[in-house]
């Protein structure tokens, strides 16, 4: 299993619209809005990192959406 946060900064006034639509995407667990340098964070859980690559990619590519960054749990 692949756990991953996806930070992800929206056009202006346009979160609550593009946190709507990720929730909606398959291997999103939640997502939320968020004070600071980002606008909101999924919280992605999948099978294997072609799956979080594709979940990324969607995120990255939806209407709203001006940048992401992954942030990909490990094992210690």
């Amino acid at each position: 299993m692949v756990e991953a946060c996806v930070l992800i900064r929206s056009e202006r006034g346009k979160f609550v619209e593009v946190v709507q639509k990720i929730k909606q995407l398959k291997g999103v667990k939640d997502a939320y809005p968020v004070l600071g340098r980002f606008d909101a964070i999924a919280h992605v859980s999948v099978s294997n990192t072609r799956e979080l690559g594709d979940v990324v990619m969607k995120i990255s590519n939806m209407a709203g959406v001006v940048f992401t960054e992954t942030l990909v749990e490990v094992e210690i």
